[in-house]
Order: C-alpha cells, then structure tokens, then sequence
C-alpha cells in the first residue's frame, strides 16, 4: 500500500471512530438489541427400523438423538423408538408420511417397493466409495433428485450417517462358481437383490431382527446384512461359516432422518439447521468408526472358524452383467430410475478421470 493511500485510510478510520465520539451514543448502534425470541420447545418421535444396540445403524440413530439435544440446549428432543414399539419397520415410510410420527431412522432403499429409484440413495451395486458418493449427491444434483422423489409423498429426508464397504453374504457351503448360487433361498437388500434373483436366487428382505431366526429355521439358506463388526454381533456365524468379499453390492451404504415435510416446513431455519448439523456429524462418526471397527471384528470372526472367501472374477463378471440388465430394465420402466441413473453414471464417467489422476491404483 503506498504511504499517501495509507495515511488516507488511517485517517478515514480516525475520523469515522471521531464521529462516533463526537457524536455520541444517540449516533451509534444502541446499546442493547431486541431480545431474540426464544424457541419452543419441540418433541419428535422417532420410529427406527434398526435394534439401537446394533452397531452403528442402530446406535448411531440413538447417537443422533444426543446430538440434537446437545446442539439445540435441550430444547429440541427426538426419542428414539426400537423396531416395531411405534409401527412396524416396513410402516415407517407411510407412517411418517401420514403423520403418525414425526421422524423414522431408516435408509432409502428400504422403500425400493414405493419407487425403486428411492435405492439408489441408499447404495448401488458395483457403485462408488463413501467420498464419490457424498460428491454425486452433495454437487452433482443427487440431493435435488431425492428431495423430488419424496415430496409427493409429503417426505423430507436428510443423509445421516454413512458406513463402512459391506460383506456381501452368509453362506452354508463355498460357492464355486455362479451355478452354486441356483436355487438358494437368500435375504438380500436393494438393487443387489434384483441382481441375485438373475442367477438364480431366491429372495427376501428381512429386517436385522428376523435374519438369525430365518437361518435356524431353514427359512433362508444364507443372508447378506452389514460389515464385519455388526454381522459378528448378529451371530451369523453360528450357522453359516463362509463370509463373501467384497461387498460388490454396498460398497457405501447411506442412512437416513426421515421427516414429515409438514412439519419439517414449519421448523424454523435455526431447528432446521441443528438436525442438518447433527446428521453431518453423524456422518463423520460413521464413516470414521466403521474403517476404525472392522480389523478387529474379522480377527474374531476368524477365531470362530468363519472362512473368508473373495468371490472370483468369473463370478464377479457375472453379478456385474446381471446389474447390467437390471439397470436397463428398471430404466426402461420407471422415468423415474431413469433420471437419476443418468445423472448419478454422467457423474462417475466425469469423476473417474479425477479418480485415475488423483489416486494410486488399487486405493
């Protein structure tokens, strides 16, 4: 800065704090400001559609609930409900919706039946990593595309939390080769269940709580669910002894705060603000804690006598031809699969050429 600009904005400075003086406080900005009217207190309940005790997807939820309070001074409270105490976690969509309760804790691809493109907010067969994820829907219009798919059904959703890559299945016997899969009765979530019924499986969408008693009973011969660290505290094991990788069909998995839009509209900027703050920082925590949890889980798992297979890349061309065909049949079929699909495959064919550059190979 020169030295005659300088003692110009040195002296505007002095002559501005002058007036000030000169003039008084009648001048200045009063010395006190209106009171900021207080909020009202709020109580939500909030349905879940995961055991809080389960690692993450359900402790998390509960985590949730602390976070708020914290944030809000405990005047904005969401008590947390256990799977079925409120409705039935296959009611929670339409329960929210019709106002019956105030929030859920759910993910978006339980909702596949209302509109099947609702799972690819959830995860995506042979789909990106948890940071390619979050960038897609984050300021690649992802978000956009979910907030239309839910306002019809008068529904608000926030991303809450995301975790860990997924094992990708239970099984009683090892699997060869593809012909192995014909046949078996399976519990699979999302669009990776599309997948499997194109070898030749049979299945079914089982909630955390219905899974064990399936398998004891014969009622499914094996079953896909989370990570490591929460399959082991669910007791697969105990049943089926050899554990697929990688999980081709969840490589990230995102949660969600699933609100009634009525009454999400009616919360003031602030509130709104404190639930999307709280769901950021649950993101972190779970996407930190599940990369953080996994070593030691599979060490245990392994001490149990759990056999841990990679599915072979015959078997692995296969599944990802069989996503082929469901991608083109759902498209085909619902306008609605079709427009995000396009968005989210435009995205990751621009992505991937920052993803070649940026990163090392094999990470």
């Amino acid at each position: 800065m020169g030295r005659t600009l300088a003692i110009g904005v040195l002296g505007a400075a002095l002559g501005l704090g002058a007036g000030a003086i000169f003039f008084g406080k009648d001048d200045a900005e009063p010395a006190t400001k209106p009171a900021v009217q207080a909020e009202k207190p709020i109580k939500w309940k909030m349905g879940s559609a995961y055991p809080g005790a389960v690692i993450q997807i359900g402790e998390l939820g509960k985590r949730l609930t602390e976070k708020v309070d914290r944030i809000s001074g405990g005047t904005f409270k969401l008590r947390f409900y256990e799977p079925g105490a409120l409705v039935p976690s296959k009611g929670l969509f339409d329960a929210v919706s019709q106002g019956s309760i105030e929030a859920a804790w759910s993910t978006p691809g339980y909702w596949f039946g209302k509109n099947s493109a609702f799972a690819m907010f959830s995860s995506v067969p042979f789909g990106p990593a948890a940071g390619e994820y979050f960038a897609w829907y984050y300021y690649g219009g992802g978000e956009a595309l979910m907030d239309a798919l839910y306002k019809p059904h008068n529904l608000k959703s926030i991303i809450c939390t995301t975790i860990a890559p997924e094992a990708s299945g239970w099984f009683r016997k090892e699997i060869k080769s593809a012909e192995d899969l014909k046949g078996l009765k399976m519990r699979f979530f999302g669009l990776g269940g599309r997948v499997m019924e194109k070898l030749g499986v049979s299945t079914q969408l089982l909630h955390a709580k219905e899974i064990y008693p399936a398998l004891e009973t014969d009622t499914i011969d094996a079953t896909e669910f989370s990570m490591p660290a929460i399959d082991l505290n669910l007791g697969f094991y105990q049943i089926a002894k050899h554990y697929y990788f990688p999980g081709w069909h969840q490589q990230s998995t995102l949660l969600e705060l699933l609100i009634n839009r009525e009454v999400w509209d009616k919360l003031s900027p602030k509130r709104q603000a404190q639930l999307e703050i709280a769901c950021g920082d649950n993101v972190r925590d779970g996407l930190a804690e599940g990369e953080a949890i996994q070593g030691k889980a599979l060490r245990e798992l392994k001490s149990k006598g759990v056999i841990l297979h990679r599915w072979s890349p015959e078997i692995l061309a296969k599944m990802k031809s069989a996503w082929d065909e469901v991608v083109a049949e759902e498209a085909a079929k619902n306008p609605d699969f079709k427009k995000v699909w396009t968005s989210y495959s435009a995205f990751r064919k621009d992505y991937r050429i920052w993803h070649e550059l940026g990163y090392l190979k094999g990470q």
